[in-house]
C-alpha cells in the first residue's frame, strides 16, 4: 500500500519515476539464497512482495533502489547488486529484455535499449555513444533525490552485459565498465565479474563495446516481434517520466562533480534551459545555483563518509574539490566536524586496508 500511495502523491505533484517490476525478477530468491529475509526488505521500503510477480506492474524507482541497498545490508553482501546483475538474464527483464532479444543485430539491440530503457525505467537517461572503434551504452538516474544507488548501477551494468553475451557468448567481456560511485571495498570482485577494466567515480555508468561486433546477428531476432513489443512498452509506460526541475538539476550537478566544480552553463544546457532562465527558476524557490551545488556535495558527503574504505582525499576529489583542505572546511561548515571526526562521531569503523 505504501508504494501505491507514493505513486499517487508523485502523480499529483506532477512527477513520475516508475520502474517495471520485471527489473526485480528473482530478487526475493536471491536475497534468501544470500542468507537474508526478503519480506523484511520489502516491508521496510513499502513494496508488496506479491507485486513483484507481475512483470508490468510499476514500482516507485526510489523504493526499488532502496530495496537493492537494503538487500545488500540485509544479506551482508556489499556486492549484492553486482552478483544479482551477473546472473540476471534478458529473458527475465520483461518487455525491455524481450525487445533486445528480438532485435536483428547486436547493434540494433543496444540502440533499442538506449532508446526504450527510459520507458521501462522512468526518470533515467540511456545513451548509445559512438567513439569510433568502441561504443558506450550509458545509463544514469536523473532524479537527484536518489542518492544511494550503487547496487542498482552495478546490477544494470550486469543486465546490459548479459544482453551482449546472449549474442557473443557467455565468455564475452566488455572493453571497459564505468561506474559513477566511488570504488567499493571489495572492488576486485568487479574485475572478476566483468573480466574488464573497471573505472569508478565516473560521470555516468557505461558498458563499452567494440564497434566491429555490432553487426553480429542476435540469435532470436524477429523484426515483426520487435515492432510489436516496442509499441506495447511505450503504450504501457505512457512516457519516460517526469522529474521536477530541482531534482533534475541536482542530478546534473552530481554527475559533473568528479570532473571538477559543476558550472551553471553546462547544467542549464543539460536541462534544456538558458542560464538566466535556470537561475530565475531557482530564485523563485529561494535558491541559487551555488546553494544547490553545496547541498548536493553535503548530501553526498554524508552518504560516502560512512564508507570507511574511501580515502578522504579520494572523497574530496569525487565531490569536486581539488584539495582535501577545501573539503575539510566544507565539512566543518556542514556538520561542525572535520571529515575524520564525522566518521568517528557516526561510528564508522575505519578500514586498516
Amino acid at each position: 500500500m505504501a508504494s501505491i500511495r507514493h505513486r499517487q502523491r508523485t502523480r499529483e505533484a506532477g512527477e513520475e519515476r516508475n520502474i517495471l517490476a520485471a527489473a526485480a525478477s528473482g530478487v526475493a530468491g536471491f536475497i534468501e539464497c544470500q542468507g537474508g529475509h526478503a519480506e523484511a526488505v520489502f516491508d521496510r521500503v513499502g513494496i508488496l512482495g506479491e507485486s513483484l510477480g507481475d512483470p508490468v506492474r510499476p514500482l516507485d524507482l526510489g523504493a526499488y533502489c532502496a530495496m537493492m541497498e537494503l538487500a545488500a545490508a540485509e544479506t551482508g553482501n556489499d556486492n549484492f547488486g553486482l552478483w544479482f546483475g551477473q546472473q540476471f538474464q534478458p529473458q527475465a527483464l520483461g518487455l525491455i529484455g524481450d525487445i533486445a532479444l528480438a532485435a536483428p543485430t547486436l547493434g540494433a539491440a543496444l540502440r533499442a535499449l538506449a532508446d526504450l530503457f527510459p520507458f521501462h525505467q522512468q526518470a533515467t537517461e540511456t545513451r548509445f555513444v559512438d567513439e569510433g572503434e568502441v561504443l558506450r551504452l550509458e545509463y544514469r538516474i536523473l532524479d537527484g533525490r536518489i542518492l544511494d544507488r550503487r547496487q542498482d548501477a552495478e546490477l544494470t551494468m550486469g543486465m546490459f552485459t548479459n544482453v551482449v553475451r546472449t549474442c557473443l557468448g557467455p565468455t564475452w567481456s566488455p572493453e571497459e565498465v564505468w561506474l559513477e560511485h566511488p570504488r567499493p571495498e571489495a572492488w576486485r570482485d568487479h574485475h572478476k565479474a566483468f573480466d574488464a577494466p573497471i573505472h569508478f567515480g565516473q560521470r555516468t555508468n557505461a558498458v563499452v563495446v567494440r564497434a566491429r561486433d555490432l553487426g553480429r546477428r542476435m540469435p532470436g531476432g524477429d523484426l515483426a516481434r520487435l515492432t510489436e513489443l516496442r509499441a506495447r512498452l511505450i503504450g504501457l509506460a505512457g512516457s519516460t517520466g517526469r522529474t521536477p526541475l530541482l531534482d533534475r538539476v541536482r542530478a546534473e550537478i552530481r554527475s559533473r562533480l568528479p570532473e571538477g566544480e559543476a558550472r551553471v552553463e553546462t547544467v542549464a544546457e543539460a536541462v534544456g534551459l538558458a542560464r538566466w532562465t535556470l537561475q530565475r527558476r531557482l530564485a523563485e524557490q529561494g535558491l541559487s545555483f551555488s546553494d544547490l551545488v553545496d547541498t548536493v556535495r553535503r548530501d553526498l558527503a554524508a552518504t560516502y563518509l560512512r564508507q570507511s574504505h574511501i580515502p578522504l582525499s579520494d572523497l574530496a576529489f569525487f565531490l569536486g574539490y581539488s584539495e582535501l583542505s577545501a573539503f575539510t572546511r566544507a565539512c566543518s561548515r556542514w556538520f561542525a566536524l572535520s571529515p575524520s571526526q564525522a566518521r568517528q562521531c557516526w561510528g564508522v569503523r575505519v578500514s586498516s586496508s
